[in-house]
């Protein structure tokens, strides 16, 4: 007995097992995609990305460099293309239009996009899925389609080359894709969060304000920089009102200069560079924003 007692009593502890996935898992490092993915990848990198870098570097060559060779790099570089674009009152003019025209746009397309998606969200009412349908369905219907109507429309309401003859219909074609975006942001917000609202005295306009719009933040920022990107690349609907020159948008901008210095090609890569900079600069600096505000509206 005393020897059996002494045994029990030196054996060690059996040790906790670890998973056999778990272990495997730590100390297996991580493992390289397959080459062909990263090659598709690389191709449609390329494909994407060499027009645009053709055009911004065939503005810094001359026309003799172009015709000579045209998939050359600068030799030497030249700025005076871009500086001469610079100077010119016609570019600022039609960069100012289409910075009006692009605010004035997001923030019609946001203020009314978020209290739509927030009373289709929020409430219960009769017709609210024939509601959600009919803004889904939108976005089957772009504006090219509708554009032979839609300017017999603004032609009734004297906004012909009128800059608000652009804005009114982009906040309108703009709604849909705001609210497919939206709904779900609001609908993941609790409801004991708006009962507790409720229970400190907000109403109902003091929930939305202080709770609603800072929770759905990440969505509204990616509709924003949807819609202003839309709208300053829009160019159909600005070819259809827009008659005079002093109110061109850049996008209507850029064909109505490569018409006119139709010889002078590599001026016109410069003037479409500067046109296409803004909307890749505002892209590039808000893309995370833009797949974190998709990502949670799919969660959602």
């Amino acid at each position: 007995m005393s020897a059996t007692t002494a045994g029990s009593r030196t054996s060690p502890a059996p040790e906790p097992k670890t998973p056999a996935g778990r272990r495997g898992h730590r100390n297996t490092p991580e493992k390289w995609g397959h080459p062909f993915t990263y090659f598709v990848a690389l191709l449609f990198i390329g494909v994407c990305v060499a027009p645009v870098l053709y055009i911004v570097l065939g503005g810094f060559r001359t026309n003799a460099q172009i015709t000579s060779s045209p998939a050359g790099l600068p030799r030497p570089w030249v700025v005076d293309n871009y500086t001469s674009v610079l100077k010119s009152r016609l570019f600022w003019g039609e960069f100012a239009n289409s910075l009006v025209v692009g605010l004035a746009s997001t923030v019609g397309i946001v203020v009314l996009g978020l209290m739509v998606s927030f009373v289709i969200a929020r409430y219960d009412f009769k017709l609210k899925g024939a509601m959600y349908s009919l803004f889904a369905a939108g976005l089957m219907f772009p504006m090219v389609v509708a554009i032979t109507p839609l300017y017999l429309v603004i032609k009734d309401f004297g906004l012909v080359d009128n800059l608000l003859g652009i804005i009114i219909p982009q906040i309108a074609f703009g709604l849909p894709v705001t609210v497919i975006i939206l709904v779900p942001f609001l609908r993941a917000i609790p409801n004991e969060i708006e009962e507790a609202a409720a229970i400190d005295g907000a109403s109902r306009l003091g929930f939305f304000f202080r709770m609603v719009i800072p929770l759905s933040l990440p969505g509204v920022v990616t509709v924003s920089i949807l819609a202003f990107i839309g709208s300053w690349n829009n160019y159909v609907l600005p070819l259809y009102v827009l008659n005079t020159q002093a109110n061109y948008t850049l996008p209507l901008g850029v064909q109505a200069f490569s018409s006119q210095y139709s010889t002078n090609t590599a001026q016109v890569l410069a003037f479409t560079s500067l046109a296409m900079l803004p909307a890749l600069i505002f892209f590039s600096v808000f893309e995370k924003r833009i797949v974190g505000g998709l990502t949670g509206a799919v969660k959602g």
